[in-house]
């Protein structure tokens, strides 16, 4: 793997540019499209939102200071856009946050790329009764096992609060599938 200063220097020429944006995205599609997915739920929609965040960071590279890791910066872009996302498509529908969250829950079974079975399909359920900062805290710690320093790099909250907002989800979770 490419050292991240490299990459950084590469993507900022214009020479090396569309070969190290390659390198980039080959790099953190992956991990960046489950986070993603995690976010909004769907596969399509998740593309779409991973090909934003790929445009937004190739737009925005040139500004790009290295005061946090590229990861990092790419995550919070990432993030951003997904909840943007969910956003817009809310307002589109004519319909509450919680609704489309009802919406995406209940479309989840029937989409052909879920391949969780009724207890992955449960969780997913009581994690989207979440608040938002709670639901990705969550998600970024329980799924992707960040650690709470990375965490507090990506969200700009310290790590306490970090480490509360999970302690709550959890609390909320296991509730949550007490009672169903």
């Amino acid at each position: 793997m490419i050292a991240e200063k490299t990459l950084v220097e590469e993507l900022q020429s214009k020479e090396t540019q569309s070969r190290a944006f390659e390198v980039l995205v080959d790099t953190y599609k992956q991990r960046l499209y489950w986070h993603i997915r995690r976010i909004v739920l769907n596969h399509d929609d998740a593309d779409d939102v991973l090909q934003n965040t790929f445009i937004k960071v190739y737009k925005n590279i040139g500004g790009f200071k290295g005061d946090s890791k590229l990861f990092s910066w790419m995550y919070r872009i990432a993030t951003n856009e997904a909840l943007s996302f969910l956003k817009s498509k809310s307002k589109k529908l004519g319909i509450s946050d919680g609704e489309l969250q009802d919406n995406m829950i209940n479309n989840l079974q029937a989409d052909v790329y879920f391949e969780g079975d009724d207890i992955q399909l449960n969780l997913q359920k009581a994690i989207a009764t979440l608040p938002e900062k709670q639901k990705l805290v969550f998600n970024m710690k329980y799924f992707e096992e960040l650690k709470y320093e990375k965490m507090s790099e990506i969200l700009g909250t310290s790590v306490g609060a970090l480490k509360a907002s999970y302690h709550l989800a959890v609390k909320k979770i296991e509730e949550y599938l007490k009672d169903d």
